[in-house]
């Protein structure tokens, strides 16, 4: 007896949530200026499943067609591209980071480097340090306190009722 994969995901503000029951095919990310529009970045990282593995368990993405064939979908309400689609194929693609579990899958190529910029590859020598969120009023207790963002497993409601006591 085989077991499928199950992955969840969905955008920041909770109002679209997805899951695939199987596998998660070509993990990439890609450089092409389509991808780097749609997600104010220096690149889009993608995964794929077939149509028929893929379910909206909440709400309904707003799709903007990118060109003839290809369309993009996106949550209306929080703007976090979510999908990549083109007409006719039996595979939709996820945006990587909108799974749950983004380390599921680790790209294993990088496409549209025609349009990656110059000076991408320098990046990763960039020094590093982590999220402080100290000069905020309250610190980062209050940045925690007042975070909107969706959890990253499904709830049975979103966003969660307030006690108003």
């Amino acid at each position: 007896m085989s077991t499928r994969e199950v992955h969840s995901g969905g955008c920041q503000c909770g109002a679209v949530r997805y899951r695939i029951a199987g596998e998660l095919g070509y993990p990439h990310i890609c450089h092409c200026r389509m991808c780097q529009k749609a997600g104010g970045n220096f690149f889009m990282a993608l995964t794929g499943t077939r149509n028929e593995d893929f379910l909206l368990t909440r709400g309904e993405p707003s799709w903007f067609r990118s060109s003839d064939p290809c369309g993009r979908g996106f949550c209306a309400k929080c703007g976090t591209p979510l999908f990549f689609k083109t007409a006719g194929s039996p595979y939709i693609s996820v945006t990587i980071g909108s799974l749950d579990d983004p380390e599921a899958c680790t790209p294993v190529s990088q496409d549209g480097v025609e349009s990656k910029v110059s000076y991408f590859d320098r990046l990763f020598g960039l020094p590093e340090r982590e999220t402080d969120r100290s000069d905020l009023p309250g610190g980062t207790a209050s940045v925690d306190r007042s975070n909107h963002q969706h959890p990253d497993n499904d709830t049975a409601a979103w966003p969660p009722r307030e006690d108003r006591s």
